[in-house]
Order: structure tokens, then C-alpha cells, then sequence
């Protein structure tokens, strides 16, 4: 049997249909890109369809230009039952320099579901180096601080 993919990078070229009206990418065409990169990352881990069922903590950190070389890259850093929480990147750089630079970073949760929709048990990822350990460890961080900014945020669906 295949081991999972833990880890994807998406690479291409900025369009200049992904410009917004002050000349860089939009951030919905980067958003975009995230969740491709995560879809990705989180179907290669579990071997099934998943959806998102999260996205949060997005830093726009530095505009990406028309013709940049774009790198997404995405990697499982906790998995629960059915949903995988993935920490991704964004880098860019002109193509004929290679000079990398952090453009974006997030987290994304996605979930493994069957044709009907429900969730799927994924395997489990278990931390290996102490870089893995501390991204775990924020993981389980965040979770907590999701279900606090959760419970803040239901005044306004209720």
C-alpha cells in the first residue's frame, strides 16, 4: 500500500486575469489557489473527495505580479477523524530571478466525505520532527481558538 501524500506545491504563472484594479492579484484569485492546493494536499493524504469546511488566519503579506512564478504549498499538519487541518503558503517570484518571497500563508480545515456527503475516517498523522511536533501543537492551539471566536461570532447568525 501507497503511503499518503503529506505535502503538494502547486506552481504557475500569475494571468493578468488575475489582476485586480491596482495591477496585482486579486485576493479572491490567491484564496482561489489555497483552496486548489488544500483540495489537493487533503485528497492526497486521504484517497477521497474532500470539501472545506474551513479557512482562516489569511495573511496577505506582499502583492503578487502579473508573470510571477506562484508556488502554493501545502502540507497536512493535524488530522482528526474526518477533517484535515492543512498550513499553506504562498510564495512568488519573477521567473528569471527565483528570488522566492512570502506573499500569503494560512490554515486550512478540509473533510473527507462519500458520495452522499457524510464524513470519512482519514488516517492519522502523527508527528515526526520537532518542526512537526510545534505545527501539531498550533493546530490544536488554533482549535481552541476557533471554538472561542465561534461562540463570539454567533450574535451574528442568530
Amino acid at each position: 500500500m501507497n503511503k499518503p501524500q503529506r505535502d503538494i506545491t502547486l506552481r504557475f504563472l500569475a494571468e493578468p486575469q488575475d489582476v485586480n484594479f491596482g495591477g496585482k492579484v486579486h485576493g479572491g484569485a490567491v484564496m482561489k489557489w489555497i483552496d486548489l492546493a488544500a483540495y489537493a494536499c487533503a485528497a492526497g493524504w486521504s484517497g477521497r473527495y474532500c470539501v472545506t469546511a474551513y479557512a482562516g488566519g489569511i495573511r496577505f503579506v506582499a502583492p503578487i505580479h502579473v508573470g510571477s512564478l506562484v508556488e502554493v504549498e501545502a502540507k497536512v499538519i493535524y488530522t482528526g477523524n474526518s477533517s484535515m487541518h492543512i498550513a499553506l503558503e504562498v510564495n512568488a517570484c519573477d521567473p528569471k530571478s527565483l528570488n522566492r518571497r512570502l506573499t500569503t500563508h494560512c490554515i486550512v480545515i478540509m473533510v473527507a466525505v462519500d458520495q452522499n456527503g457524510q464524513s470519512e475516517q482519514v488516517p492519522q498523522w502523527v508527528p515526526e520532527s520537532a518542526a512537526d511536533k510545534k505545527q501539531h501543537a498550533s493546530a490544536i492551539k488554533l482549535m481552541e481558538m476557533r471554538k472561542q471566536i465561534g461562540d463570539e461570532m454567533q450574535i451574528f447568525v442568530e
